[in-house]
């Protein structure tokens, strides 16, 4: 059996404030500061959870229920970027209503209590046509990004066009506009000037002028009335960063399109190579000043380690296709946690299309799909969600749940990390944050593009000054291949001492005066509880066994369904753990309904507003909706539905819920193998939420369109391309749809030798093919108290 080893002498973090120039109060009295480890909400830690929507990229009428679905999955803060050529395509003439309708989605997301940074530019990026720069900027006789009064000018009348939309829904307002970022990547990356692009490729300026810019910028934003508590600026690859005036922010991605663009570093590269990204390094430490990806212009120990670009996903390129990972967002998730972050921050977190412009149809880059820009987020481009959503979920219920006791903790690593190879996946990769001798465990087996196997037989020592804790104490420890896992020891389980458990802490809720504590076990592993006896006057478990030694206690649960422990202290206190399999735990929800906390399980997307309960299934009309604990009279109301049955099972009362089954019926007509005409009747989506079209096909690019008009594409990557249906409906009734495949063209030539200026195009291999159309309902059983 394989032993490691981590020594946790020092686990104090030095914590102060009064540093950093940001900070403000809200009418109601609630602060917001920060010390040098994280922000405070109130004087007390706030650990905060932001994940990027476009608003502009996605259609209005559905935006409530997109930020009602993140805020469910454990999101805090909506960061949104603002793109100055949507809103000002046409110099002078502002837009601000429909999708680009700013103020409302800001207000959506105040109703829902969550808190908005908005990302003001002007210079953006975010795949979008010369990065968000107007066409209209081009060839002028002055540098953009850059203190010039000519590009100064311009700017300073977007940022008053924006503080107009903002005025009363900013922080100090009551408003939930607590952030601004400034610019992005200043003095780092660039954007190609879509005027020139397939001519001569120019590229916008990088960043001129350094802190002065940037200073220069936010001194507009308040003069514009965009008055927040948080400025913030990204800080990788040498950005500019004027600190202690903006927060800088940092990410990381493990899928990285923008290497076969760059002709010198990656000249050939033809394989992806396996990123440092999934290592685990210290964050916030003064003697490893500089680290992969992170090189910051400061001490690291006098700011927060904070994030806004954790790989949520990725957008495909036209040079580099893939099929993303979903498992590789909550790996990072640990990762960044370990390293000391305390402020996570997701892109993207919810996909989305790229609208049409009036002066250019297509506004996205040019490397890109012309419209979507699903990005694989957690949350797709047409609401569905993920997998990476549905671990994200269970990791960010722990940090909010237990904020002030993590936010607290130091990172310790094993050793120099900074030398591990990425391509070593027989090596465990395992961390430590720690406080005051309790702390978690950071276990790492995910590693991108290189092919991962179970890591078997092994155990993790953590050395205390007054004690070693042995992982598990007896026995050995099996890591599944692309897990990951955050153990608990030396835990306080309301007065008993955990002293460890190969069981992952998701969340705590109270119950009648009995504390509720939830774990799963991360996948491989089987479920351990080891306690001190001292405290402890009784320990049952419904499924799993009991042994006492040596002043232990140790409890072995069933790894292959749930089980409940229950516990009484010696103070009286009863506590009870539930312990759920990997693949249940995808299922868990922690709400705040009907005037009390819950935990939910079901398989549907749960969306909840107020006493209202929405639950959403895709191509499933039956679902479950288990509660604990259970509501105090019937669930309530249920339209789009039926309730046909309860049980109880365990703690949870389980609905059985069912909706009327649908069959999205479509006319298909393959008019080639690359060509396919849709046509659908009136009534096709009744009675649904969503339909969600899915074609499987071969070739380049797929495109569908609408009476001639480009709707969505989709470069092929080999998995299955997914279209919304329900926002065109009107449109398909009337003139239906075509899809396009291009081909792939092998052995191509092109051909001018003509008499006159004629060109045309051979090809020894075209290869295109739509294999299967189908369409799937999305289910919405709505349950009102």
């Amino acid at each position: 059996m394989k032993n490691y080893r981590i020594a946790v002498i020092d686990d104090q973090k030095h914590i102060f404030s009064g540093h950093i120039n940001l900070g403000g109060t809200n009418p109601s009295g609630e602060h917001i500061s920060f010390t040098n480890y994280f922000m405070e909400k109130d004087g007390t830690p706030f650990f905060g959870i932001c994940g990027e929507f476009h608003y502009s990229r996605y259609d209005e009428r559905y935006w409530e229920d997109e930020i009602i679905k993140m805020k469910m999955g454990g999101v805090n803060i909506v960061a949104t970027y603002i793109f100055w050529n949507l809103h000002e395509e046409v110099e002078g003439v502002f837009e601000w209503g429909g999708n680009k309708n700013l103020r409302r989605f800001i207000e959506l997301c105040g109703k829902h209590d969550v808190y908005v940074i908005i990302r003001i530019g002007p210079f953006d990026h975010g795949e979008i046509r010369n990065g968000g720069l107007p066409d209209w900027l081009f060839g002028r006789p002055f540098e953009v990004r850059s203190n010039d009064e000519g590009y100064l000018a311009y700017a300073r009348t977007l940022y008053n066009e924006i503080g107009h939309q903002v005025q009363g829904l900013l922080f100090k307002d009551g408003g939930p506009i607590i952030g601004t970022q400034i610019e992005n990547e200043h003095n780092h990356s660039s954007a190609q000037w879509g005027l020139t692009v397939g001519i001569n490729n120019m590229w916008l300026n990088g960043g001129s002028d350094g802190n002065e810019h940037m200073l220069k910028l936010k001194e507009m934003a308040l003069e514009a009335g965009i008055d927040t508590p948080i400025y913030t600026c990204t800080g990788w690859g040498g950005a500019t960063t004027p600190v202690p005036d903006m927060l800088p922010l940092w990410g990381g991605y493990a899928y990285w399109p923008w290497i076969y663009y760059e002709e010198d570093r990656f000249a050939g590269v033809k394989e992806h190579p396996a990123t440092p990204e999934y290592i685990f390094r210290d964050k916030h430490n003064n003697d490893i000043p500089k680290s992969y990806n992170f090189e910051p212009f400061y001490k690291p120990e006098d700011y927060p380690y904070a994030c806004c670009e954790m790989g949520g996903g990725m957008t495909q390129f036209y040079k580099y296709r893939f099929e993303f990972p979903y498992k590789s967002v909550p790996a990072m998730t640990v990762m960044k946690a370990a390293e000391g972050c305390n402020l996570l921050g997701y892109y993207m977190y919810h996909g989305g299309t790229n609208p049409k412009g009036k002066v250019n149809p297509y506004t996205n880059d040019l490397a890109t799909p012309k419209m979507s820009y699903d990005f694989d987020a957690l949350i797709g481009e047409f609401g569905q969600v993920r997998e990476s959503y549905k671990r994200t979920k269970l990791q960010h219920y722990f940090f909010a749940g237990f904020q002030s006791l993590f936010s607290a903790t130091k990172t310790i690593l094993p050793g120099d990390t900074s030398r591990m190879d990425p391509y070593d996946v027989d090596t465990l990769r395992y961390a430590v944050r720690a406080h005051e001798g309790a702390g978690f465990l950071f276990l790492n087996n995910f590693q991108d593009h290189v092919d991962n196997h179970d890591l078997n037989d092994f155990n993790v020592s953590i050395d205390l000054p007054e004690e070693t804790i042995a992982i598990p104490s007896q026995g050995d420890l099996t890591l599944g291949s692309e897990s990951f896992a955050i153990l608990p020891f030396n835990f306080d389980l309301d007065g008993i001492k955990l002293k460890y458990a190969t069981a992952q802490l998701v969340t705590k809720i109270d119950v009648e005066g009995e504390a509720y504590y939830f774990f799963f076990i991360p996948q491989g592993m089987k479920g351990e509880y080891a306690m001190l006896s001292g405290n402890l006057v009784s320990a049952e478990v419904d499924k799993g066994s009991v042994e006492h030694s040596e002043g232990m206690t140790v409890i072995r649960v069933d790894h292959e369904g749930a089980s409940l422990i229950r516990l009484v202290s010696a103070e009286g206190k009863k506590i009870a753990i539930y312990t759920m399999t990997d693949d249940q735990s995808l299922d868990f929800w922690k709400v705040d309904v009907r005037g009390r906390e819950r935990v939910i399980l079901t398989n549907a997307n749960l969306l909840i507003s107020g006493d209202v309960i929405k639950l959403e299934s895709t191509d499933q009309e039956n679902v479950k909706l288990s509660v604990f604990p259970d509501f105090e009279s019937s669930p309530g109301e249920v339209s789009g539905g039926e309730l046909v049955d309860v049980a109880e099972e365990g703690l949870f009362t389980t609905y059985g819920l069912r909706a009327p089954k649908k069959e999205i019926a479509f006319g298909y007509t393959k008019v080639k193998n690359e060509r396919a005409v849709l046509e659908f009747e009136t009534g096709a989506f009744d009675g649904i939420k969503e339909a969600l079209l899915r074609i499987d096909y071969c070739g380049d690019i797929g495109y569908a369109f609408i009476d001639g008009e480009l709707i969505n594409d989709n470069f092929c990557n080999d998995t299955t391309w997914e279209i919304g249906l329900k926002r065109f409906e009107e449109r398909l009734v009337a003139k239906g749809m075509y899809v396009y495949v291009s081909p792939i063209r092998r052995g191509t030539v092109v051909n001018s030798n003509t008499t006159m200026a004629g060109w045309s195009e051979s090809a020894k291999e075209s290869i295109a093919d739509i294999v299967s159309v189908s369409a799937v309902p999305v289910y919405e059983i709505v349950i009102q108290a």
